[in-house]
């Protein structure tokens, strides 16, 4: 796929769903060919805390992890437009979910729980799921978190399909999104 550039969007991409969405993976290619940068926000915690998500959680808590990805999170859609993948709790937080609609835009990558279920159970380090059974969890955090990922401005499919597939459904529905939305267009002067 060839670079496309979207020249007028000065609003960050902010990736939203559950675990094994594909945000990172997604995110990594959407920036490559927006020529944007990329963030992972959960990189981002890592590095802030100078230990990794699942020590966070064992530490010091659920709390103490969603409140330092609300501080990054925060700073990240400070500065300069870019690709951000959010952790899958990120959107339910509400001062988190309103800076995103004032600073960026929101694409929630929607999967079916057995894509979430099959590609989480390829990677270890989900403190979530941490149980007997971790599509039961799933289940139970579609049930809780799909209808406020709703709230997002675009909505895509996540299959099991090349990642080129979704980017370009990104891309297609963010130029729709600019078109109905062009005071989404200008400056920010508050950045």
């Amino acid at each position: 796929m060839s670079n496309i550039v979207l020249p007028t969007l000065n609003r960050s991409i902010v990736l939203v769903g559950l675990m094994g969405a594909g945000k990172s993976s997604v995110g990594r290619r959407l920036a490559k060919t927006l020529e944007w940068p990329f963030i992972d926000a959960d990189d981002e915690i890592v590095k802030a805390a100078g230990c990794s998500i699942e020590d966070i959680f064992e530490l010091y808590g659920e709390a103490a992890f969603r409140e330092g990805e609300k501080r990054v999170i925060l700073r990240l859609l400070e500065g300069a437009p870019i690709v951000l993948a959010t952790g899958g709790g990120a959107f339910i937080n509400p001062e988190i979910r309103a800076t995103i609609k004032r600073r960026g835009v929101s694409v929630w990558l929607r999967a079916e729980l057995s894509i979430l279920y099959e590609r989480t159970s390829r990677r270890a380090g989900r403190p979530l799921l941490k149980s007997e059974d971790p599509r039961a969890v799933l289940k139970t955090l579609i049930d809780q978190r799909y209808p406020v990922y709703a709230e997002a401005d675009i909505e895509i499919e996540s299959r099991n399909e090349p990642h080129e597939v979704a980017v370009k459904a990104i891309i297609d529905a963010l130029r729709r999104h600019m078109n109905d939305h062009p005071q989404q267009l200008e400056a920010h002067s508050s950045r």
